[in-house]
């Protein structure tokens, strides 16, 4: 996955389109922003998985609900890739804001939702976004994830919690909800740098291994 700065020069990430509407794709391809290169297109579930095995986008936008398979549309198409979880991350981009539809994709590996109304700026920025490995989400969606993952004993967090300071928990909530590390930076007013070192020990400490898992610890314990 890329580690360039986020909206640094020259910035370029790699993106396939998967919806089952030409018009769409050819549309939202238009809407994207000079830092967007499209490197593939499908329609289908079957076309999907064949297109990002090829491809191997940085970012993957993904339709919810996809022709084909074996009817578990972005779902399925996730799962077909699961191999390459590790260098590709998938942004739902939906009609749907149905909480099932939102927490079923995010339960399968996607690291971010947002609806079809979002601007082309926004959907710009919120590729790059979780390209940096940040989790996205349209506002009112966000609280679909939280009440989804919700459910662990409060005196489980506290012993965890224990193991952070102030400074790291702080950061954590921040880098949980979304933000990005120059968005924590200017919050908190402390260096990227300093970020970056309080991310790897929280995640240390934590025993977690990417800010996709850390979201979805701090969701689960009601944490955000």
């Amino acid at each position: 996955m890329s580690t360039n700065p986020q909206n640094g020069p020259g910035r370029t990430v790699r993106v396939v389109i998967v919806d089952d509407h030409t018009i769409f794709r050819s549309g939202l391809k238009a809407d994207l922003d000079a830092r967007m290169d499209v490197v593939g297109e499908a329609g289908t579930v079957e076309q999907a998985i064949a297109v990002i095995a090829e491809a191997r986008p940085e970012v993957v936008l993904l339709d919810v609900h996809l022709p084909g398979g074996l009817g578990g549309g972005g779902r399925e198409v996730i799962a077909g890739s699961a191999a390459l979880l590790g260098t590709t991350s998938f942004l739902a981009l939906s009609v749907s804001d149905a909480a099932e539809d939102v927490v079923s994709v995010i339960r399968a590996g996607a690291r971010g939702y947002v609806t079809k109304t979002i601007s082309g700026k926004e959907i710009s920025d919120a590729v790059i976004r979780v390209a940096d490995g940040d989790a996205v989400f349209s506002p009112r969606l966000a609280g679909f994830v939280l009440d989804a993952f919700g459910t662990a004993p409060a005196d489980i967090a506290d012993d965890e919690l224990d193991r952070l300071s102030a400074r790291e928990l702080e950061v954590m909530r921040l880098i949980a909800r979304g933000y990005s590390y120059k968005e924590v930076a200017k919050e908190l007013f402390i260096s990227i740098k300093t970020v970056e070192t309080h991310v790897s020990a929280v995640l240390r400490k934590l025993q977690l291994s990417s800010r996709h898992e850390l979201t979805k610890w701090a969701a689960e314990r009601r944490l955000l």
